[in-house]
């Protein structure tokens, strides 16, 4: 598959990264930022459940990823987690085990993650498998 191909079907996808904790002036952070921008081109930031809801409402068109902190997480997967639009959810946190117990229970929910460069190739795994069932 040639280049332009994959980075036009990475633009069919938007990634929501909701944490009240995000400091975008933060140089780890813009780091982060850069590394999901490797992967898909439209990230957007939000620091509550609310902003990811309407996102996720407005977003008719793209495929959307959530990246959400546990502790949001709690609030927010019961809300989004039938939206049609959405294929995963990735919680990224630092208490996994904890987590992890309420995650289970979420089918979108792909894995419980201590570090961006988890999430970002498990987010790479996801939009292939997304590429592979828009072609058929």
């Amino acid at each position: 598959m040639s280049r332009q191909r994959r980075q036009r079907m990475a633009e069919n996808y938007l990634v929501i990264w909701v944490d009240a904790n995000i400091n975008m002036d933060n140089e780890d952070f813009q780091h982060t930022l850069s590394q999901l921008r490797g992967v898909v081109n439209e990230v957007k930031i939000c620091i509550a459940p609310e902003e990811c809801i309407r996102l996720l409402n407005d977003n008719k068109e793209e495929t959307s990823f959530v990246i959400s902190s546990g502790k949001l997480g709690q609030v927010l997967v019961p809300n989004i987690h039938g939206m049609r639009n959405l294929d995963t959810i990735y919680i990224f946190c630092r208490n996994k085990e904890f987590h992890r117990e309420w995650a289970q229970h979420w089918t979108k929910i792909k894995g419980v993650h201590k570090t961006i460069k988890s999430i970002s190739n498990a987010l790479q795994i996801a939009i292939k498998q997304c590429n592979q069932n828009n072609t058929k």
